[in-house]
């Protein structure tokens, strides 16, 4: 392969030689002048390592110093899982993009998180208005995929998140809480929520949506989530007297080995999201044996350790799901996601888990933009590629953000990530809360919630957090990414910190502060909404906009 000029003085030429004393997905990279070799086991070794190169390229663009390489990963599969259910649906060049750079930074797995947003051939009433992906589609994307090493995995949420369908009248009858529940944090949620895992007309549902949706995919992984089923066999649903009966986690795990059992008969090894079972450990080695148990938590100090012993001891496959932090957040917790993630990876290499899955949410409006989650996402690749190279305690922020700047926004003024960092921490200023800042939650709530919300104690914070944002805008100005979506990305950063500075006006405003009016609450929100529009249209689907407007308009009514 010749790289032309620009290397050296004189061209490269890189061999690639097979060498099976490699280990799987290693290689070994030397260079000797204008001599380049890249030794691997296996195809996908060979890849990494060319990745190296091109890494090697943006540090030495005239001249490689001489040095050999030996690397190889961790985790045998570094995942991501991106949400396109809460309500982004991205378009296929973005999605190309994103997974081009997951390739750069030898991420080999790949989920897209599913709940309706498929398009089901007799299921048009649930996703008419969600811009699906089609069959077609992951085809495409499935190409793309393989070509660099990436293995796309089928994702359906199976039991609990079904509301999306039940809310429907073809499907309302399987709720297995027609009248609502009650959530984790004591408040009463009046739609559907979880399937019924007692009638049998659910798991027809399921047979349906698999024999449809797994024959496009020729990964023989298959997530199919069954995570946070809130409402099973409480007062009033249709399971309480069977879960009285024999437990509400021996119901759950009936109901699993009948997905199971669905999914082997599409020869699919199952993946299912742990957090249930772990509620009952008791019962844990009655799983099936083959299924491989998703271990997620999403704060620092989370108990990967505990709970992935567990697991472990039972004898089952299991992927360590740490998070990129940014849902519920606008602009992400950089300090909590770099703890999260580093954490998960050690506890994971200590327990024996064969993957590494960093997930991205989009809860309540997928308000984040795009470049809030490429700092956990790489941070995430490179915990899961080598831990010892990345611990945090080792590598302080300012080199991982030197590293973004160069290898992702190809910035030489080394400000993009730095912002996007210091944007992530302005959680910090104020009171934290779990899986959320207080900011987006200002923002969740209307005005007659926030009173329950906020202490006179957080308008100090506000001012904190508000005069941060203030000084982070102003870096914005002189920020010039050298990416062919700079510009856009300068654009989402500043439609962010408008919002981040809305949510401190409007807390600051409930607590009765007389220096914030309603006129100024209205014409910072006149200023979001059509940005939200149009930044939401550069990157993703029209489906799923209407949902998430639909909150920030909301908010504008009560100003009007």
């Amino acid at each position: 392969m010749r790289l032309g000029a620009g290397w050296a003085d004189a061209s490269a030429t890189v061999r690639q030689v097979p060498d099976a004393r490699i280990r799987p997905q290693g290689y070994r990279l030397h260079i000797a002048g204008d001599e380049i070799s890249i030794a691997a086991s296996d195809r996908a070794g060979a890849f990494y390592g060319m990745q190296t190169l091109i890494q090697l390229k943006r540090l030495f663009p005239r001249a490689l110093p001489e040095m050999t390489i030996d690397d190889y990963p961790d985790y045998p599969t570094r995942g991501v899982m991106l949400d396109i259910s809460r309500d982004k649906v991205p378009t296929i060049s973005t999605l190309k993009m994103i997974i081009d750079e997951l390739a750069g930074l030898k991420i080999n797995h790949l989920q897209l998180y599913t709940e309706h947003t498929f398009a089901y051939r007799e299921h048009q009433v649930v996703w008419k208005n969600a811009s699906p992906l089609t069959p077609q589609d992951i085809s495409e994307l499935q190409t793309f995929c393989r070509e660099r090493f990436i293995e796309l995995v089928p994702n359906q949420n199976s039991f609990g998140h079904m509301e999306r369908w039940l809310k429907h009248a073809p499907y309302a009858e399987l709720a297995e809480a027609p009248d609502g529940c009650t959530l984790p944090n004591g408040t009463r949620q009046s739609e559907p929520y979880s399937i019924c895992p007692t009638d049998q007309r659910s798991i027809a549902l399921l047979g349906s949506l698999y024999a449809d949706l797994l024959p496009n995919f020729d990964s023989r992984l298959f997530n199919v989530g069954c995570d946070e089923t809130f409402d099973l066999g409480q007062p009033g649903t249709r399971s309480e007297a069977l879960c009285a009966t024999r437990g509400k986690h021996r119901v759950y795990l009936d109901f699993l080995h009948q997905i199971h059992g669905l999914c082997g008969k599409h020869r699919r090894r199952m993946m299912f999201w742990g957090d249930i079972i772990l509620e009952a450990p008791e019962l844990i080695s009655d799983l099936p044996p083959d299924a491989i148990a998703l271990e997620w938590g999403y704060e620092a100090a989370h108990p990967f350790d505990e709970r992935l012993a567990k697991l472990a001891g039972a004898g089952l496959a299991m992927y360590v799901c740490p998070g990129t932090s940014t849902w519920l957040s606008l602009a992400g917790r950089t300090d909590n996601a770099l703890g999260n993630l580093a954490s998960a990876a050690a506890a994971g290499l200590r327990h024996g888990a064969v993957g590494f899955l960093n997930t991205d949410w989009g809860d309540f409006g997928h308000l984040q933009y795009w470049p809030v989650s490429y700092l956990p996402l790489a941070y995430g690749a490179g915990v899961s590629w080598c831990l010892d190279a990345n611990r945090q305690t080792d590598i302080p922020q300012t080199d991982i953000c030197q590293a973004l700047n160069r290898h992702i926004f190809n910035d030489p003024a080394n400000q993009t990530a730095q912002i996007l960092r210091d944007l992530g921490n302005v959680y910090r200023l104020g009171r934290e809360v779990g899986n959320s800042t207080l900011l987006f939650r200002i923002l969740q709530k209307p005005k007659d919630q926030l009173s329950a919300l906020l202490t006179p104690d957080d308008a100090a914070g506000l001012c904190r957090q508000a005069d941060a944002i203030a000084a982070i805008e102003a870096r914005v100005d002189r920020l010039a990414p050298g990416r062919g979506d700079g510009a856009l990305i300068i654009e989402e950063l500043r439609t962010t910190l408008r919002l981040m500075a809305h949510c401190c006006a409007r807390g600051q405003w409930a607590l009765g502060d007389p220096a914030i009016t309603l006129s100024l609450l209205r014409e910072q929100m006149s200023q979001i909404m059509p940005e939200h529009h149009r930044l939401w249209l550069a990157r993703n689907r029209v489906g799923g906009l209407i949902d998430s407007a639909a909150r920030l308009a909301a908010i504008a009514a009560e100003y009007a």
